[in-house]
């Protein structure tokens, strides 16, 4: 048998692979499944920058670009930034990227060393904590819950800080729980943050999924001396519905930039060429498209939540971003996976265990999916609770 690196080792299975494939098992069997495990938008990527991509096809754009992204892309990615973040980025401070998730792996890769440290507040998206274990550094996690709408605060962030502590993920709007960090409570983890050097990797992928009046803030806006400390990643995955175009971005110092390129170069090289080209279209007025798309998720949102409500033994936070809830399921007496697994082989309804995110008495539902699919799957979660 071929040894396979310790690295592998030290990732952890994934614990929504069974339920996934079991849901995709029975709906190519033909059984009616309400998949809410997806963090997929199904709106179709906006029509502007799918002509732009067609129009880049047809010019016979799909030749290699510079590894670090279309010079124009970057420019308009910085231009982007500067006017709806406050972020006072440059050109060559972007990094065009297969996706998301290499922004994030880049970046870590280029900072993190063994031994060293990583914070992670949990829930958590599932990759941050086995990403951090492939740079070769450990994550610590610092647990929330509902008391405290799964925020950190700065009494918790200083307490968990070691002189192995290198950086600190803070997802906001945050997946799973749709979690958004006001402006003041930002201020207040920068405090912490630029007192013990440590550098934060903003995931901001949610930013444009907002509701209620809540605004996204980017957390490097707050001050010169907390944007040196930072390292924001975004992409166009969620806000433009367009996961499978693979493209993210990372904005940050030069230095870790420049770093994340030069990994990028031997990894993938530069981003799909005609995707990146789509993309230019992005900034070209499509402030109504999204203004549609986050009004039809806040509607479902409202619908989700009276729903789950409505059911006893679900009790449900309000999410004031992305397009999750996270109910808390401990008073049906069933751990997150048992919840799961048993809601998909009796109802059929597909959805996540907390426990892959930090938190074993919560599970996550997707709204990302159509009202009529969202109101026969929330009657199907009522009709198994009532079983127990």
């Amino acid at each position: 048998m071929i040894k396979l690196a310790d690295r592998v080792d030290r990732i952890s299975p994934s614990m929504t692979l069974a339920i996934s494939s079991r849901a995709k098992a029975l709906k190519a069997a033909g059984v009616n499944v309400c998949d809410f495990s997806t963090g997929e938008p199904d709106f179709i990527t906006p029509a502007p920058m799918r002509q732009a991509a067609k129009d880049a096809l047809d010019a016979g754009k799909t030749k290699y670009t510079p590894t670090a992204g279309l010079p124009e892309l970057r420019a308009r990615i910085a231009e982007k930034l500067q006017r709806e973040n406050d972020l006072p980025y440059t050109s060559d401070q972007v990094l065009v990227t297969t996706g998301g998730k290499q922004a994030l792996f880049n970046v870590l890769l280029a900072l993190l060393d063994a031994g060293d440290e990583c914070l992670i507040p949990t829930p958590a998206w599932v990759s941050y904590p086995e990403m951090v274990k492939l740079s070769g550094a450990t994550p610590r996690f610092l647990p929330t819950d509902e008391s405290n709408d799964f925020k950190i605060t700065p009494r918790q962030l200083s307490a968990a800080i070691t002189p192995r502590t290198r950086a600190l993920i803070l997802n906001t709007p945050a997946n799973p729980t749709g979690t958004i960090y006001t402006r003041e409570e930002l201020a207040a983890l920068a405090e912490v943050i630029v007192a013990h050097d440590l550098v934060v990797i903003a995931d901001e992928i949610y930013e444009k999924l907002t509701y209620d009046g809540y605004q996204h803030v980017s957390l490097g806006s707050l001050g010169s001396s907390i944007f040196r400390h930072t390292i924001t990643c975004n992409g166009f995955s969620k806000a433009y519905a367009a996961t499978g175009w693979r493209l993210g971005y990372v904005a940050g110092p030069r230095e870790v930039i420049q770093a994340a390129a030069a990994i990028q170069s031997h990894s993938t090289s530069g981003a799909n060429t005609f995707a990146q080209h789509g993309a230019l279209a992005a900034f070209e007025g499509l402030e109504g498209t999204i203004e549609t798309m986050r009004a039809t998720f806040q509607a479902r949102r409202n619908l989700v939540l009276a729903e789950l409500r409505a059911i006893p033994g679900i009790s449900c936070t309000t999410p004031h971003g992305a397009f999750y809830v996270f109910p808390n399921i401990r008073a049906t007496g069933l751990d997150s996976m048992s919840f799961c697994e048993r809601l998909l082989e009796t109802m059929h309804v597909a959805t996540v265990p907390g426990r892959a995110f930090g938190s074993d008495t919560n599970i996550r539902i997707s709204y990302a999916t159509d009202t009529e699919t969202l109101k026969e799957g929330l009657r199907r979660i009522r009709r198994f609770v009532s079983s127990l």
